[in-house]
């Protein structure tokens, strides 16, 4: 079943996460993952959450390939970019 990961960036090194978007997609793709969207420009709708800096929507075929995705030893090294631009919170569901 499709799994949908919601990526929350707050950046406090901008110069890392654009190492990091330079290299994601290939990361993603080597796991069937994909961007359905990301953005900068966010809103809220309702209620009063802390809004993140930068807020992805990203699609892996099943959680196993999210899953394998984040546990990749041959993605450590990008994963370690993103984790450098600031804080990131990966939510699956």
């Amino acid at each position: 079943m499709t799994t949908h990961a919601v990526v929350m960036l707050r950046i406090t090194n901008p110069d890392s996460l654009a190492q990091y978007r330079e290299l994601a997609a290939n990361a993603l793709a080597r796991h069937g993952g994909e961007v359905v969207q990301a953005s900068p420009d966010l809103s809220i709708l309702e209620g009063a959450p802390i809004l993140p800096d930068a807020l992805a929507v990203v699609r892996f075929p099943d959680r196993a390939a999210a899953e394998a995705w984040m546990a990749d030893p041959d993605l450590q090294s990008v994963h370690a970019l993103r984790r450098g631009a600031g804080v990131s919170d990966i939510i699956l569901m």
